[in-house]
């Protein structure tokens, strides 16, 4: 009984990534990323159960990935595609380019595409044991959960952004990139709970407190940005060449 307790998690996080698509068909993109926060909790704790129970296998591996790419490719994707479709507007001069259009308004899925291709590299690459190459789909998929919210409850300056020309056809561009890019970033995997050996973990999880606490919904993405960032830094620390 003890060994499925992971795949049973996993499961759960699967079954909240298909709410989380059927609320954004309803329209309730809010109610969708709260579905998406959920499977990313429990996405969490399966990894986390599966080193503490010692009950890790290559069942557990692909029942995973299978369930993030619902709960942090196809949930988050479709929530953006809805968010652009709403608010991505062309000029009269480029209606004139009907397949350029067509290209933009579709960009979305490519978050989607490029979360599938994330994870089937993920299960091949032994390098990604105790870190990441490339964004997590998690991280992407919180990044936009984060949207609806704060086109709620703002800050008005956050929701120019999120509704803007460039923002809405580079993010996708940019976060499809990332996520298979040769990038490392640093996982919050813990094997213990001691400070010693997860002083980075610790710091990012401090600081997403404030971010969080200072810029509420906002500081959802800002975290995401600031983990790319410190990512990139210890890159630049660890390898000054």
């Amino acid at each position: 009984m003890i060994k499925h307790i992971p795949n049973a998690i996993t499961s759960a996080n699967l079954f909240f990534g298909c709410l989380a698509i059927a609320a954004t068909f309803d329209g309730n993109p809010t109610l969708a990323a709260s579905y998406i926060v959920i499977a990313a909790i429990l996405d969490f704790f399966d990894g986390f159960a599966a080193r503490i129970l010692k009950v890790s296998g290559e069942m557990g591996k692909q029942l995973d990935s299978l369930a993030d790419l619902v709960s942090f490719g196809i949930a988050p994707g479709f929530i953006f595609y809805m968010h652009s479709q709403e608010h991505l507007q062309f000029s009269s001069q480029l209606f004139q380019f009907v397949p350029l259009v067509i290209l933009l308004s579709y960009l979305p899925f490519s978050l989607m595409i490029f979360s599938a291709i994330r994870l089937a590299k993920f299960n091949i690459d032994p390098r990604q044991s105790d870190s990441f190459i490339g964004l997590p789909t998690p991280a992407n998929a919180l990044f936009i959960c984060a949207i609806p919210f704060v086109m709620i409850n703002g800050p008005y300056w956050a929701e120019h952004i999120f509704t803007s020309f460039p923002f809405l056809c580079l993010y996708p561009i940019i976060f499809s990139y990332l996520l298979v890019a040769e990038l490392p970033l640093f996982a919050l995997k813990f094997k213990h709970f001691n400070i010693k050996g997860n002083e980075v973990r610790y710091a990012f999880i401090g600081l997403c407190a404030l971010l969080i606490t200072l810029f509420t919904y906002v500081g959802i993405a800002l975290c995401i940005t600031t983990y790319l960032i410190i990512s990139i830094l210890l890159k630049l620390k660890n390898n000054p060449s």
